[in-house]
């Protein structure tokens, strides 16, 4: 009996000793406060605006936006790295170009690896999904430009065939990335206008997390703002900061138009039918 009494006291001792522990952990543990010092800028949204700038932007090459970008003194700002190139070119339709809106996007590496088994894999999978989520998908609408950052997150295709057909049907008009995309047979097949850095194969799961959404990032050696006005075309990709984009607009304009008049000049002069960028002007001359 006084052996069983001073077991179950021991037992006490110890039981309490690790709720002491525990809490006494629980105590110690730290959040660092973090801050976020860039914010998102604030700008006429209106359907109005966003016709009168995508009307302005009609047609124009990333050649003749970087013109006008420097027009208004931001010479060598918006230019991403020429290394983010589209999946494929459309020489007849030029489907690979666009014109939209930033909607932007971080990835990170990820801290949590799938260690699955062939009977926890689909599990685990759907866990790894649950912390590299799309969620920024449903703010996706008509002329939307899905910008990601996604650098140094590895051998990860976030981008795929099916996810992008979910992003063109909601409205998207290009996708731009500093990362990868895979599926890149089945993307091309669809021409979506994919711009990225490199093909790549593996899943989310296990190899990157979303860290924010709707938030200034960095792309290809840029800084992008929701809200930005992003072109791509075979030369690469600009962005142009929503505040100068009708002054950068109306000076790429005015270069386009240009140039177009005299290409068609040249194309009279050498005896050859004018392509599609220039018949426009046949009757304004």
């Amino acid at each position: 009996m006084v052996r069983s009494r001073k077991y179950f006291f021991l037992f006490l001792l110890i039981f309490f000793a690790i709720q002491l522990s525990n809490i006494t952990f629980a105590q110690n543990l730290t959040t660092p406060e973090g801050v976020l010092f860039l914010k998102n800028k604030s700008f006429d949204n209106s359907e109005s605006t966003q016709k009168e700038i995508l009307d302005l932007y009609k047609d124009l090459r990333v050649t003749d936006v970087c013109d006008g970008m420097d027009g208004v003194g931001l010479q060598d700002i918006g230019l991403m790295d020429r290394g983010i190139r589209h999946l494929f070119r459309d020489m007849e339709n030029f489907k690979h170009r666009f014109v939209g809106f930033a909607l932007t996007a971080t990835y990170v590496p990820t801290d949590q690896r799938i260690l699955a088994t062939p009977e926890t894999f689909d599990k685990l999978k759907n866990e790894g999904y649950a912390i590299a989520p799309n969620p920024w998908d449903k703010l996706i609408k008509q002329n939307t430009v899905v910008v990601i950052n996604a650098s140094e997150t590895g051998d990860v295709g976030f981008i795929g065939s099916e996810n992008c057909m979910g992003w063109l049907k909601r409205g998207a008009v290009g996708v731009v990335t500093n990362a990868g995309a895979r599926d890149t047979d089945e993307l091309i097949l669809i021409k979506a206008p994919v711009y990225t850095k490199y093909i790549s194969r593996g899943i989310r799961p296990g190899r990157l997390r979303l860290e924010s959404y709707n938030r200034p990032i960095s792309c290809g050696g840029v800084l992008v703002f929701p809200g930005d006005v992003i072109v791509g075309d075979g030369d690469g990709v600009i962005v142009v900061p929503r505040e100068k984009v009708i002054e950068a607009g109306k000076i790429a304009r005015n270069i386009n138009e240009s140039d177009q008049k005299s290409r068609l000049k040249l194309y009279e002069d050498l005896g050859m039918p004018p392509d599609r960028t220039v018949e426009k002007y046949k009757e304004k001359k």
